[in-house]
């Protein structure tokens, strides 16, 4: 009996000390591999990565950045029927259990146990889900599941049901890169979650357990089963009547998906240039993750205006120069020419321009076929489409045979001659580059960007990042100087041959107007509307290009711009944004704006973090109206010119494009106030020039800068891409004039001697300051009277008329 009593109590011992070493083991298991897991500040804080947005002025998505393409619904924005027939699909007990399915988990160990597969099954419930998506790796193992378990203990613990329902909904993948219900909705549907049939929405519930397993286009028939048998699952459980069930099984099982690309309101340049301020600003995470809501200053009519016009321009200039040959060639066009002519780069953005490959080719014309399009699985369409290029579609060419234009499996580009046709143009990708931008005066809001031909070819924006040398439209500039200084538009200075020491050792320079033709003296508006070189540096060089450095930099052209007589032609280098931004100056009565792409920002929360106007608005928040006057908005721009100047420039440059420019203006029937620019050897073309409403800013040249042509100047390609632009761009938009500030006074003059004339008789009416207004007569002196050496500002001149050499 003692034999056996002492052999109960070893038993008991060890059982015991067994048991107290597995629990102890068991407990250091779950303490090691709880130890790296959130607490429940932790699970607290958490907010899943959500797609920044970016709007257009009307409202419209033109882009969205994400590494996860995701909008989060809170669960009372999610319609019951979605959320049951999620309940039915992944877990039916959720509002039941703490977490686990005990009943589950056994059946699934028991089967992994029975298996010999290398990837085990899974029993998880909703919140284990939520445990994997949103905290844990995506490993297949017994210890990973261990955590899960764990961590949805404490998400339990932490949030309430409808909180973890609302994670999940929003954080789970349902395919094709799309994450939570809003963007799976959007992706396949094309529709919110408010428009989901029945049948759609037990579609996207039977995602999540594989999305390649039920993919729309690869395995159409395996998704139409998964999303039968939810519909069953919900029925079985109450949600729905047997009969809403059939009757959704019956519908057709239709995909539209749906993309948010630049492209589509060509604002690939637009959209890009905001995701870097973003970027700068915020911070790539933010950016790819925060959700941000975006709403930008494109106006979608404007840009589509702005890239249709820029592009006829380029390809006016580039096909004047003559057909280069096909870009490619297709070895061989037997069999599926489709599916090899796919497989070429093609840009995404040059519609309605099409890539083909040429098929046949006779005397007259050429058959061709045009690239098939992808489904939404990537995969080559099956069908073929094809058309033919006649004659008049290479006239542009200069050569009437077809076959010395095009050859068999040449891959070339085309454009319909008209819509719905299969007649098509012969296309080629443009050499030149260019860009156009176009912002409102007073505020600086840019409507229209197009940074080149094409972003899918080149991402370098022209508008932001080309530096170029501006021309001629930088002498605006140099007389706003003059105009601050003394100087009146009807002020003469000499237009003779000029020469400008360098120092020993160097040649002097002698620079010469554009066409060697020399007037003697001129007004200054005269000096400025006919581009005039020589009279631009002797107002440089008597104002002092210190001056001249200064308002360059308080117009923003230029922060540090070299005090060299040379400048004062436009050879230092600006960008379009720049020097569009201080024209607009001129028109908004010289007050400093700072160009802008984003109108505001507001975080995930909808909380506004940036806001572009900054003015402030005192009395706009009174509690009641007690007879006060309306609120006015306080101005917080720096006045960088005088607005009496300002209104000058504005005046001399709407001469530049009235007398200077009126057959390419005509017909557009509104004040334009803008200068071209021609650098040497033509290597830039500019127009830069504004509205009362828009500022256009317009520059043409080769990324490696070489020469245009001697043919080539801005008043022939550049003026033109404007006149287009702003035809469209302000159809829809009454005609408004100019502002004249008060104390300006507009006096008829004769625009040659500057001296006071009667209305009428080819008299203009110039825009003076108080106290500097011409006399009534006083002829100026021939040009010949002007002495070989004159001092720079001349003390013979007669009263109120000052000469300048």
């Amino acid at each position: 009996m003692r034999f056996v009593l002492r052999f109960l109590g070893f038993a008991t011992t060890l059982t015991s000390l067994v048991l107290i070493s597995g629990s102890l083991a068991v407990g250091t298991l779950l303490w090691h591999l709880s130890a790296d897991l959130p607490d429940h500040a932790e699970l607290a804080r958490y907010e899943p990565a959500v797609t920044t947005r970016l709007h257009a002025a009307d409202g419209r998505i033109i882009a969205e950045f994400a590494r996860e393409n995701r909008l989060y619904l809170p669960l009372t924005a999610i319609p019951q029927r979605i959320v049951a027939a999620f309940l039915s699909a992944e877990d039916r007990h959720f509002y039941e259990h703490n977490g686990i399915d005990p009943k589950g988990i056994a059946r699934a160990l028991l089967a992994n146990l029975a298996s010999n597969e290398d990837r085990p099954q899974g029993a998880s419930t909703i919140t284990q889900q939520v445990a994997k998506n949103l905290l844990l790796s995506r490993e297949q193992t017994y210890s990973r599941k261990i955590k899960e378990i764990l961590l949805a203990f404490r998400i339990e613990e932490a949030f309430s049901k409808d909180r973890i329902l609302e994670l999940y909904l929003n954080e789970i993948y349902f395919g094709m890169g799309r994450y939570g219900i809003a963007a799976a909705a959007l992706g396949y549907f094309d529709k919110s979650v408010h428009e989901l049939t029945l049948a759609e929405a037990a579609y996207l519930a039977a995602l999540p357990k594989g999305p390649n397993n039920y993919h729309p286009f690869r395995r159409p028939e395996a998704a139409m089963a998964r999303r039968n048998w939810v519909l069953e699952r919900m029925a079985a459980n109450g949600y729905i009547a047997q009969d809403e069930a059939d009757e959704a099984m019956e519908e057709a099982f239709v995909i539209d998906h749906r993309s948010v690309s630049p492209h589509e309101t060509h604002a690939g340049y637009f959209a890009e240039e905001v995701r870097r301020e973003l970027a700068s600003r915020y911070g790539e995470a933010t950016l790819y993750e925060g959700g941000l809501s975006v709403r930008t200053t494109l106006d979608p009519k404007m840009q589509a205006a702005a890239r249709k016009s820029l592009v006829d321009g380029l390809v006016r200039f580039d096909e004047a120069r003559g057909w280069r040959g096909a870009g490619a060639r297709l070895a061989s066009i037997d069999g599926d020419w489709g599916q090899r002519l796919a497989e070429l780069p093609a840009f995404e953005d040059i519609h309605p321009w099409q890539q083909a490959v040429v098929l046949a080719v006779d005397v007259k014309g050429a058959r061709i076929g045009l690239r098939p399009d992808r489904d939404g699985t990537g995969a080559v369409e099956t069908g073929r489409r094809t058309g033919r290029i006649a004659s008049q579609g290479i006239r542009w060419t200069g050569k009437s045979r077809m076959d010395d234009v095009l050859r068999v499996g040449d891959v070339v580009h085309v454009e319909p001659i008209e819509k719905l046709s299969s007649k098509y143009r012969l296309r080629q990708i443009p050499e030149i580059s260019g860009a156009l931008v176009a912002l409102e005066p007073d505020t600086g809001r840019i409507r229209a960007m197009v940074g080149g031909f094409s972003f899918s070819q080149n991402e370098f924006n022209r508008v932001t990042q080309a530096w170029r040398q501006p021309g001629s439209t930088f002498k605006a500039v140099v007389y706003a100087a003059a105009l601050d200084s003394g100087y009146t538009p009807s002020s003469l200075v000499l237009d003779a041959p000029l020469s400008i020491e360098q120092g020993a050792g160097r040649a002097p320079w002698s620079p010469g107007n554009h066409n060697g033709r020399y007037d003697g003296p001129s007004t200054l508006r005269v000096g400025l509307e006919r581009s005039k070189n020589v009279m631009t540096v002797r107002l440089a060089r008597d104002v002092g290009m210190p001056l001249v450095s200064d308002y360059a930099r308080r117009l923003g052209v230029q922060d540090d711009l070299p005090p060299l007589l040379a400048m004062a032609l436009g050879s230092g280098e600006t960008t379009v944004l720049r020097m569009t931004t201080a024209y607009a100056m001129f028109v908004n009565g010289g007050r400093y704006i700072r160009p802008t792409l984003i109108e505001r920002v507001q975080d995930r929360h909808g909380t506004t973090i940036f806001r572009h106007d900054r003015r402030a608005c005192l009395a706009c928040s009174a509690p009641s109206w007690h007879n006060q006057g309306a609120p006015k908005l306080t101005e917080d721009t720096e006045q960088v010119i005088d607005p009496l100047t300002a209104y000058q420039v504005t005046s001399l440059l709407e001469g530049v494009v009235e007398r200077t420019l009126p057959r390419v203006f005509s017909g557009l029937n509104r004040p334009l106030a803008g200068k071209t620019g021609t650098t040497n050897d033509a290597k830039d073309l500019w127009f830069v020039g504004s509205t009362p409403e828009l500022a256009v800013g317009v520059f043409l040249g080769y990324d490696r800068p070489r020469s245009l042509g001697r043919s080539a100047y801005g008043s022939r390609y550049a003026a033109p891409i404007v006149r287009a632009f702003l035809e469209q761009a302000l159809a829809d938009k009454p005609r408004t004039a100019f502002r004249v500030p008060a104390g300006i006074k507009l006096i008829p003059v004769d625009p040659d001697t500057g001296m006071r004339s009667a209305p009428g008789a080819g008299a203009i009416l110039e825009a003076f300051k108080p106290g500097t207004e011409p006399p009534d007569a006083a002829p100026p002196p021939a040009a010949g009277q002007f002495p070989a050496e004159v001092p720079a500002r001349e003390a013979f001149a007669p009263p109120g008329i000052t000469y300048f050499r």
